[in-house]
């Protein structure tokens, strides 16, 4: 059975020969610019694990990136969408009210752990939608024009959020830009300066946020500064929470609001139904939530919660949308909650998180390749480096490692500013036996690309 396999390779190269004619039909209709770097045509998926077309199966490690916390075709999952196909598929919120928007909507908002008590949600349909309508909402809110964001945050590839995401690589020929979004600088603890002490560092990256009051932006122009709890594309680079109690006190110095990008960190995948509890509990929640991804098992939704007030303040017609709380996609909403609490996904990701951190500090001490581990809950990112003394970063190891995964039936994903990290982003109703054969992978790699 596909769900409690193990990786197999059974064709003698990768892509099999099946696979090679659709990616050949790819290279004929898709454009370029939707790149793959992987040898793996899909077929069928279950649990952690994918089968290809030519009957290989890997070990899938990127789960759609962060979307499948819940893993691939749950039947519970298949089955709460099929109901809600035999209904209706569609018909707009706006248009007429449908029951299962706001039982999710309300659910999500019982949860959300936001500064506020009285919540209000909004849907949409991805991590871009929600972060952009995040800025919108607070813009409305509060009539302010700015925003700050942070270096090596990503936030999308609309127009706005590309002009959010730091990586301008995402960006190449994209411009003019909005203007109104300015940069401060985010804590990179394994990359602060030689000789300095984390909490200088810390200090100063605060400072970074403050003189932007100074040098681009009156603080009464800023409207919201959008950080994510664990920065994604960035390098799964977790904001210390030093460093956000800090942001809290200026936002609230100032009458910003505070937005949390958890498009990729919900949902379970570290350690806490979505990483800003680990603010809460410190005291420093944030004011509005911008959450994907696995919110609906690989159904496009996303949201955005946000206080009674703050909501209530946005002008009519700014926000909203044709597709946003699709019926389907609400469907899955409702049943992803579920499986996360009766299968105790939340305390699976920690679980998953300390053997894997557990294996890849192992991996550190053992290579000299492995400079840096770090994450939360399941939500991990291993930094490749030429040498641990220089740090420099070593992207020409990860791209042959990521091949070198995928042909023993591992499929893992690059990261950070410098294309040197590796993202570990598994489902986390991954066995135990998966676990272990994928790190067994993981390390054969690292020794085989040295």
């Amino acid at each position: 059975m596909l769900r409690d396999a193990l990786p197999e390779i059974k064709t003698d190269v990768l892509p099999g020969p099946k696979a090679q004619g659709i990616f050949e039909r790819r290279k004929n209709i898709v454009p370029n610019a939707i790149g793959t770097a992987y040898p793996c045509a899909i077929d069928h998926a279950a649990g952690a694990m994918i089968e290809d077309v030519d009957g290989n199966v890997f070990l899938d490690w990127i789960g759609g990136v962060g979307v499948l916390n819940v893993g691939h075709t749950h039947p519970a999952l298949v089955a709460a969408v099929k109901e809600q196909a035999d209904k209706f598929f569609h018909s707009m919120f706006n248009i007429t009210t449908h029951e299962k928007y706001l039982e999710l909507a309300e659910k999500l908002a019982a949860v959300a752990p936001i500064r506020e008590e009285e919540k209000k949600v909004m849907f949409a349909n991805s991590g871009a939608e929600a972060d952009e309508n995040a800025v919108k909402i607070a813009k409305g809110a509060t009539r302010r024009p700015n925003i700050i964001v942070f270096s090596g945050a990503f936030h999308g590839r609309t127009v706005m959020t590309m002009t959010m995401t730091a990586k301008k690589a995402y960006a190449v020929g994209m411009g003019p830009f909005p203007d109104g979004v300015y940069r401060a600088q985010f804590p990179y603890l394994y990359r602060k300066p030689e000789g300095m002490t984390e909490e200088t560092y810390i200090a100063e990256c605060v400072k970074s946020v403050e003189d932007v009051f100074e040098n681009c932006s009156p603080a009464d122009y800023v409207a919201a500064i959008v950080m994510e709890p664990l920065q994604g594309e960035g390098g799964f680079i977790p904001a210390p929470i030093e460093f956000v109690g800090a942001v809290r006190k200026i936002c609230d110095e100032k009458g910003i609001l505070l937005i949390a990008d958890e498009v990729q960190s919900g949902f379970g995948r570290t350690g806490r139904l979505f990483a800003t509890e680990y603010w809460k509990e410190a005291g420093c929640a944030p004011d509005i939530i911008a959450t994907a991804k696995s919110i609906a098992g690989g159904v496009p939704l996303s949201a955005v919660i946000a206080s009674k007030e703050v909501m209530d303040a946005v002008p009519a017609g700014t926000i909203g949308g044709t597709f946003g709380g699709n019926a389907i996609a609400c469907a899955a909403g409702l049943e992803v909650l579920k499986l996360m609490d009766e299968g105790h996904l939340v305390e699976r990701s920690v679980e998953i998180g300390e053997k894997a951190t557990a294996a890849f500090n192992a991996m550190k001490e053992k290579y000299e390749v492995v400079g840096d581990v770090r994450g939360l809950g399941a939500m991990i990112g291993v930094e490749f480096v030429k040498d641990k003394a220089s740090k420099e970063p070593n992207a020409d190891f990860v791209k042959k490692f990521v091949q070198e995964c995928a042909q023993h039936g591992l499929l893992v994903e690059s990261a950070g500013i410098h294309g040197n990290v590796i993202r570990f982003l598994a489902p986390l109703v991954m066995t135990d036996a998966q676990l272990e054969a994928g790190l067994g992978i993981f390390e054969h790699a690292i020794k085989a690309c040295m």
